[in-house]
């Protein structure tokens, strides 16, 4: 066996409790994007019944939920997100919610200062019983950057040093400096992740190498691929992972999903998932699973039918097939 195989048996290093419950070893585990709900006709959600559709999902079964990072409607993107800041929904889902963990699928590390993101996120975990995952990136969307007077073309590198910045934050009373900041004297930042670490996950490339990315990251946040390009893609993280010493570390994706009346509709191609039925997607995870990847966020934006009911055949048909309980 090789070094690289020998990895992939490895089981991920612990964090916090929401870290621990969504990634297992050779393991898929399903979450969902907010707004669950269908805004296919324009950028902006209604949010109606956001929390109650948030509650049913903790109690039907899934693993997470995730939270985008938004901060201006840009025509061009064309979607708004959940449209609540995340931090402060955040907050409130960790009061409305008991197990289901509470990611970002990501925060935009350039357009925030680390020590506001540091401070939050730390916050989240605590009040949420160590239920916070975050994932962050460099941002994608040009018109953001001047409306917050940063520049565009150098958000890989403040994207770096706010990620170390973060991760500074972590210990008790750190002497660090860089270009955002300097802590000295004993200062300290209040409160400490639970356990003493936030589980934070790297998006795409954010303008690193690889090897940054393996060497730094909790784990890696992909966007869908086909297949045998998604699992190329799998087997070269683990193997950079093993370059660069370290160990087992999860993968995830998004995956759109409009869910067909019919549960055998073959996939047919939408934005970045697939019409098709309920047999069909279950084919589709389990074959996601087989590859290596370790959790998949649902997206129903483009969902035809009624947002409840396809939460519960999915509760109740495909969340067996992926529970921890069948190993």
């Amino acid at each position: 066996m090789s070094p690289t195989q020998a990895l992939q048996h490895m089981a991920f290093q612990p964090i916090n409790r929401g870290y621990n419950a969504v990634f297992r070893l050779n393991q898929l585990s399903l979450g969902l994007t907010v707004p669950i709900e269908n805004y296919a006709r324009g950028p902006v959600p209604t949010m109606a019944d956001h929390i109650e559709r948030i509650q049913l999902a903790e109690v039907l079964g899934f693993s997470a939920v995730w939270l985008r990072d938004v901060p201006f409607n840009v025509p061009s993107f064309g979607d708004a997100g959940q449209t609540y800041d995340p931090f402060v929904y955040l907050g409130l889902l960790a009061g409305v919610t008991e197990q289901i963990a509470l990611g970002v699928a990501s925060l935009i590390l350039p357009l925030r200062h680390p020590a506001h993101v540091a401070k939050a996120a730390a916050s989240v975990d605590q009040l949420s019983g160590g239920r916070l995952i975050l994932g962050v990136a460099s941002g994608d969307r040009p018109e953001e950057y001047p409306a917050l007077n940063q520049p565009f073309t150098e958000r890989g590198n403040r994207f770096r040093e706010s990620f170390d910045y973060i991760r500074k934050m972590g210990e008790s009373s750190p002497t660090f400096e860089n270009d955002l900041g300097r802590l000295s004297h004993g200062m300290d930042m209040l409160p400490k992740p639970l356990n003493g670490k936030l589980p934070m996950l790297i998006t795409g490339s954010s303008r690193q190498t690889p090897e940054w990315i393996a060497h730094n990251g909790d784990g890696w946040i992909t966007y869908p691929r086909n297949l045998s390009v998604q699992a190329q893609a799998i087997r070269d993280w683990r193997s950079r992972l093993e370059a660069v010493g370290q160990p087992n570390k999860p993968i995830m994706q998004p995956l759109y999903i409009d869910l067909a009346a019919d549960p055998d509709t073959p996939p047919q191609p939408i934005h970045l998932g697939f019409r098709l039925g309920i047999n069909s997607l279950r084919t589709y995870l389990k074959s996601l699973e087989q590859i290596g990847v370790n959790h998949v966020a649902l997206n129903l934006r483009f969902n035809q039918a009624d947002i409840k009911t396809t939460l519960s055949r999915i509760a109740d048909e495909i969340l067996p097939d992926f529970s921890e309980k069948r190993r």
